[in-house]
């Protein structure tokens, strides 16, 4: 596998058109304002051509090399990823079932070297994405498996229907699919208030394409998402190539670690560091069922 050590930031980013380092120019603060404008009005932008032309074959090339080192698992689940049991009502959304089929692959299983690793490090990266999502500041996540990871659609599977439990998303697609993989969804269809059951049942039951967008995404495209009250999914993939995606997971306070069940989940293992964590639980700042 090809290292990037020797690359710089602008070797590796279209720094043109995305200025990491000088944010505080007029390119830079359009970039930034526009971004901004996206995620406040639809809760998604997307940054196309992110990665320079000439790197986007390694990054698929690499990704790819990665993609066999994922953990791998079939299982039932429902949109808020709970369990089902006969406190919720018969039409409740949670009670409709989806096979999800997707793989992750883990930090401690992604090379240094590699284009993804380098630019979740890069700190013009970091205090970019801070900038757009209107932050101070954000850190890389303290968990050695969760920081940054590799998606992995095959064909035949998707990632259904779900909301993130965090408050923003950082992706980038690494190689797309042949057919469908498509990003699906439904910007603010909750609140911190109202779980908007009706809405999301319609959504879950083939009934609710008004509130649905489709987002097209191409390799070294930059995705910046909300996706805490925004339903979201990767549709089914089919014909002969996986769907990879590179998913950069920071915090606004250091030290974060992921819980010892969804770590499990996720990778198929724990490290001690999630066991010592496991005694303090996060403070959530909502009442959703997820």
């Amino acid at each position: 596998m090809s290292t990037l050590e020797a690359l710089t930031l602008d070797q590796v980013v279209d720094t043109t058109r995305y200025p990491l380092t000088a944010l505080d120019g007029a390119e830079g603060r359009a970039v930034i304002d526009r971004a901004r404008r996206d995620l406040a009005e639809v809760g998604c932008t997307v940054l196309p051509d992110f990665v320079q032309p000439a790197l986007r074959d390694l990054l698929r090339q690499e990704c790819s090399a990665l993609a066999p080192r994922a953990h791998y698992d079939v299982e039932t689940v429902n949109v808020y990823n709970i369990a089902v049991d006969d406190s919720l009502p018969a039409d409740h959304p949670g009670r409709i079932p989806f096979e999800r089929g997707n793989a992750f692959v883990a930090r401690d299983r992604i090379p240094q070297a590699a284009l993804i690793s380098q630019l979740y490090t890069h700190e013009a990266f970091r205090t970019f994405i801070a900038r757009c999502f209107g932050l101070a500041e954000l850190h890389e996540l303290a968990d050695p498996l969760a920081g940054l990871v590799l998606n992995v659609v095959e064909p035949g599977r998707e990632h259904p229907w779900h909301f993130d439990t965090n408050e923003f998303t950082v992706s980038m697609l690494t190689q797309e699919a042949e057919t469908g993989g498509a990003f699906e969804y439904c910007p603010g269809i909750r609140s911190a208030d109202d779980e908007n059951f009706d809405d999301v049942r319609d959504v879950l039951s083939g009934r609710g394409d008004r509130l649905v967008r489709r987002l097209p995404l191409h390799t070294g495209d930059l995705q910046l998402f909300k996706g805490r009250y925004s339903l979201h999914r990767v549709s089914p993939v089919a014909g002969g190539t996986s769907r990879h995606s590179a998913i950069f997971a920071y915090s606004e306070r250091p030290g974060v670690i992921g819980s010892v069940a969804r770590t499990r989940q996720l990778f198929g293992r724990v490290l001690p560091e999630h066991l010592a964590a496991a005694e303090k639980r996060a403070v959530r700042g909502d009442r959703l069922l997820d």
